[in-house]
C-alpha cells in the first residue's frame, strides 16, 4: 500500500508523542465505539421503522412479526461489532466496550489510570454513532410515532425509543433481580469468550479474524438471551444513545426508564443504572470464570514444560516452549492440540516430548526413535 501522508501526526517531537499515547487511544476508542453503534442502532431503526415505512412489511407498524426480525438484529449487532474492532484493534485493543475496559484492569494488567479516559471516549463516540442513525431514520420514525398515535414526548413510544437503549421484557413484571440477573450473565459470556479468543495459548484464532469471531459471540449472545432485557452487555451501548434519545424528546421512558403500559403490558421503573451497572459486575465475573477453570491450566502446563519462575503471557504458546531435556515426563496425563486446533508449527515434535521422549535433531533422533 502507498504511504500515507498523516494529517495529525507530522513532524517530531510532542505531537508525535502525543497522538501515539493515550489521546491516540481515546481517539480510536470513539471511533472504534461510533462505528458499532451506528451500524448496531442503525439495524434497529431498519427493523423497527425503516422497512415499515419503506412498504417492505405486511403494514406501516408491522415489526416483529416473526423470528426473522430479531435474527435481522442479532445478525446485524454481531457485523457492528466485528466493524468496531477491526477498525480500533490495532490502536486501542477495541475494548469499545466500559466492561471490557473494567475487565481487563481487574485481570489483564490494563492500566487503572485509563479506565475513566476509555469510559469517556466510549461513551462519546456511543452518543455520536446513536446521533448518526437518528439524523438517518428521524422521517421515518416520526411517520410510524404519527401512525402507532404515539408521540415521542408522551413515554408511549417505546417501539422507536427500542431503536436506541434497551428495557426488560413483560415478563419480569418491572421487577429488578431478573433483568439485572440478565446482564451479569450475559456480560460474563461476553469476557468469557473474549478472553478466550484472543488467548495464544489456548486455540486462538488469527490475529485478523479475531474480530469476527467476537462478532459471532455477540450474535449467539442476543439470540439465546438477548429477548430478556434487549442484550446490552455494554454500559457505553446503552447509556449513550439513551442520553441521545432522552435529548430527543423520548422523555422518561429514556430516563430514568420508566413506562407502565397497565396491568397487561409492559412496566418498569427507573431501568437506566442496570444496564451500566450489570454489564461492569458481569463483565469481571467471566474473566475469572475463564482464569480460574481454564487459563491456569494453561499457565500450569507451561511452567511444567519450561520450568521458569513467574507468570506466563497469554502470548506464549506452546510453539515457544524450548526442544530441551527439561521438559522430560514434566508434564503427565495432558492431551496435546492437533494442527487443526493450533497455530503451533512443531505441533508433532511437541507431541513427543509431551510423551516423555527426548528430541534431537537430524539422523541421531530418528536413530534415538528407531525405525518407524
Amino acid at each position: 500500500m502507498a504511504d500515507v501522508t498523516p494529517l495529525m501526526a507530522r513532524g517530531e517531537g510532542r505531537r508525535i508523542g502525543r497522538i501515539a499515547g493515550l489521546p491516540g487511544e481515546m481517539m480510536a476508542e470513539f471511533l472504534g465505539t461510533f462505528v458499532l453503534l451506528a451500524f448496531g442502532d442503525g439495524v434497529v431503526a431498519v427493523a423497527v421503522a425503516g422497512l415499515p415505512g419503506s412498504g417492505r412489511t405486511a403494514g406501516p407498524l408491522t415489526i416483529f412479526n416473526a423470528a426473522g426480525d430479531w435474527l435481522l438484529i442479532t445478525w446485524g449487532w454481531a457485523m457492528a461489532v466485528a466493524m468496531g474492532v477491526w477498525v480500533a484493534g490495532g490502536v486501542s485493543g477495541a475494548h469499545i466496550n466500559p466492561a471490557v475496559t473494567l475487565a481487563f484492569a481487574a485481570r489483564r494488567k490494563f492500566p487503572w489510570a485509563k479506565i475513566l479516559p476509555y469510559w469517556f471516549a466510549q461513551l462519546a463516540g456511543a452518543m455520536a454513532g446513536a446521533s448518526i442513525v437518528l439524523l438517518l431514520y428521524n422521517s421515518a420514525i416520526n411517520q410510524f410515532n404519527f401512525l402507532a398515535r404515539t408521540p415521542r414526548g408522551s413515554g408511549n413510544a417505546l417501539a422507536t425509543y427500542s431503536i436506541f437503549a434497551t428495557f426488560p421484557a413483560p415478563y419480569f413484571h418491572g421487577s429488578i433481580p431478573g433483568p439485572f440477573l440478565d446482564q451479569v450473565i450475559g456480560t460474563a459470556f461476553l469476557l468469557m469468550l473474549v478472553v478466550a479468543v484472543i488467548d495464544a495459548r489456548n486455540t486462538a484464532v488469527g490475529s485478523n479474524m479475531a474480530p469476527l469471531i467476537i462478532g459471532f459471540v455477540v450474535a449467539a449472545i442476543g439470540m439465546s438471551i438477548g429477548p430478556n432485557a434487549g442484550y446490552a452487555i455494554n454500559p457505553a451501548r446503552d447509556f449513550g444513545p439513551r442520553l441521545i434519545s432522552w435529548a430527543a424528546g423520548w422523555s422518561g421512558v429514556s430516563l430514568p426508564g420508566t413506562f407502565h403500559a397497565g396491568p397487561l403490558g409492559n412496566n418498569f421503573t427507573g431501568y437506566f443504572w442496570i444496564p451500566i451497572v450489570g454489564p461492569l459486575i458481569g463483565g469481571v465475573i467471566g474473566v475469572l470464570v475463564y482464569d480460574l477453570f481454564i487459563s491456569d491450566v494453561l499457565h500450569a502446563r507451561l511452567k511444567m514444560a519450561e520450568e521458569v519462575a513467574g507468570p506466563i503471557p497469554e502470548t506464549r504458546t506452546l510453539e515457544d516452549v524450548e526442544e530441551t531435556e527439561q521438559v522430560e515426563g514434566k508434564v503427565p496425563g495432558t492431551r496435546m492440540p492437533d494442527q487443526s486446533e493450533t497455530h503451533a508449527r512443531r505441533t508433532r515434535e511437541l507431541a513427543r516430548i509431551w510423551e516423555g521422549q527426548s528430541q534431537r535433531p537430524g539422523k541421531d533422533a530418528r536413530a534415538e526413535r528407531g525405525p518407524e
